[in-house]
């Protein structure tokens, strides 16, 4: 049983005489570093997992009241998110993997972590000094609609002033020598002050050569409270990944997608990377060609536009169906209203599913009236794991009715694996008790409609999207789903 995972992905900054242009794909291996040690128990794992759920997806409903600083937030377990690695001048950085932000920051020195011990414990993402920069990283320019970015789009004139510009280099817009302002990030139970920088990266491809990518923006972070881990942010905002992709290369920027291996936290399962793909490819085209065989179609739903929350994905809930029973999800998660409240949102940096206590409340109910008649309701587990409901099934056979997701549009409809959305373990493994299965329901309760006001009415997990490749196609603002053996994808993409 693993207590902890973590997708490495393995980038170079470094220089090389291959350009953006010259590729329309990118196969990227996700790959996997486990710490033995992290968690005590399965209910650890699961508890701090379900806690760091629940925390990030609450953080975001009250960020409505502090939007004069730029907030995001961030994953806050070691042991349940992904993270990407790179280097910087041969110098390793791991940073988190987060499709509910639109920054690439990192530590650098000298770094100050506030707090912060603990916090990547028994990890190898602390377990290097943070970068130096390079003598090749140039400061942002007050002036750039980068800097602007942000700072939460505050006009340009202002960011010089703050950084002594002179009036009169303010009126004739000459304030390019002047750099951007340091600029603070908020997330769940920290913060961080960082400067905005210019450098070339290149991306290992397959074969020997590099890809360059010249100008790209990060924040260089010399001081954190409780976060000392960066973050490779996907969101749809400029300063994202695929947004400066996008700028060099339209193939490669404007689609992105992920398939993360099914694992049950189980690390017999993670010994295969899970690809990260960048750009547009024909996945049935490739498996005709080096298998012979059929997969099934994308099942699209279009994005939503989030006014207070712009770099989300969200998209639209119709309802859930438990077994043959259709639940109709409530009217706010079907669209986005002007002060950024209601919708889905698909977050590779939550865990486990969040929904509104409402339509919570009526899965449970359901569940229970199939699951709980026959089975014992494990209250206790419910307690250790933070989740519900949980049932003991001593038979090891235990019948859990399917779940189907109905998002906004036609057909746009997706079945989730059991492994998905109920997990079976083993109580009682410490000696103490006599051994018995349990299985839980792994979608957790977000708050009531007031509660999440201004932001997200909920939130799709990564745990629930194992086993399929989520692709976000940005040019035609949809986000699809498809059924993928996603361990064996990485060998598929890379045959010719």
């Amino acid at each position: 049983m693993a207590t902890s995972y973590a997708l490495l992905l393995c980038f170079s900054l470094c220089f090389s005489h291959i350009f953006i242009t010259t590729s329309r794909t990118l196969f990227l291996p996700l790959t996997h570093s486990l710490s033995k040690t992290q968690f005590t128990s399965t209910h650890h794992l699961i508890k701090s997992t379900s806690t760091s759920s629940i925390t990030r997806f609450r953080r975001r409903h009250h960020q409505k009241n502090t939007h004069n600083h730029r907030q995001v937030s961030l994953p806050l377990s070691p042991g349940s998110d992904y993270t990407l690695s790179f280097t910087l001048d041969s110098q390793p950085i791991s940073l988190y993997l987060d499709t509910g932000s639109d920054l690439v920051w990192f530590p650098c020195q000298p770094f100050e972590c506030i707090l912060c011990e603990g916090k990547a414990e028994n990890t190898s993402l602390a377990s290097t000094p943070p970068p130096k920069l390079s003598k090749t990283a140039t400061p942002v320019s007050c002036k750039s609609s980068a800097c602007s970015a942000a700072h939460s789009n505050l006009p340009s004139s202002d960011l010089c002033a703050i950084s002594n510009c002179p009036l009169e280099s303010i009126e004739t817009s000459d304030c390019q020598k002047h750099s951007c302002p340091q600029f603070y990030y908020a997330y769940g139970d920290g913060s961080l002050i960082a400067r905005l920088y210019r450098d070339s990266i290149s991306i290992p491809l397959s074969n020997p050569t590099n890809l360059i990518v010249n100008n790209f923006t990060f924040g260089c972070a010399h001081t954190a409270l409780a976060e000392p881990i960066g973050v490779a942010g996907f969101g749809r905002g400029v300063l994202s990944l695929p947004a400066q992709l996008a700028t060099l290369s339209p193939q490669l920027g404007n689609q992105f997608s992920y398939c993360l291996v099914s694992h049950s936290f189980d690390s017999d399962r993670l010994s295969r990377p899970s690809p990260l793909i960048l750009g547009r490819y024909d996945h049935d085209e490739k498996e005709r060609r080096v298998n012979g065989v059929n997969k099934p179609r994308f099942v699209y739903t279009s994005m939503l536009d989030n006014p207070e929350h712009p770099y989300f994905y969200c998209v639209g809930l119709e309802g859930i169906s438990i077994g043959r029973k259709k639940i109709p999800a409530p009217g706010f998660l079907r669209k986005v209203d002007g002060e950024g409240s209601g919708g889905l949102v698909v977050d590779s940096g939550t865990t486990f599913t969040m929904l509104p206590a409402s339509l919570y409340g009526s899965v449970v109910a359901e569940f229970e009236n199939r699951v709980g008649r026959v089975n014992e309701r494990a209250r206790v587990i419910e307690e250790d794991t933070g989740l519900s409901p949980c049932y003991y099934f001593d038979n090891n056979v235990v019948n859990v009715p399917s779940v189907v997701l109905h998002f906004v549009g036609n057909g746009s409809s997706v079945v989730l694996p059991r492994r998905n959305y109920f997990y079976e373990f083993l109580d009682g493994g410490d000696g103490k008790g006599k051994k018995r299965k349990v299985g839980c329901l792994m979608l957790m309760n977000g708050g009531d409609e007031a509660e999440l006001s201004g932001g997200p009415g909920a939130t799709l997990g990564n745990y629930q999207q194992q086993g399929f490749e989520v692709v976000y196609d940005l040019e035609n603002k949809r986000v699809g789903f498809a059924r993928r053996q996603c361990a064996s994808l990485w060998e598929t993409l890379n045959q010719d």
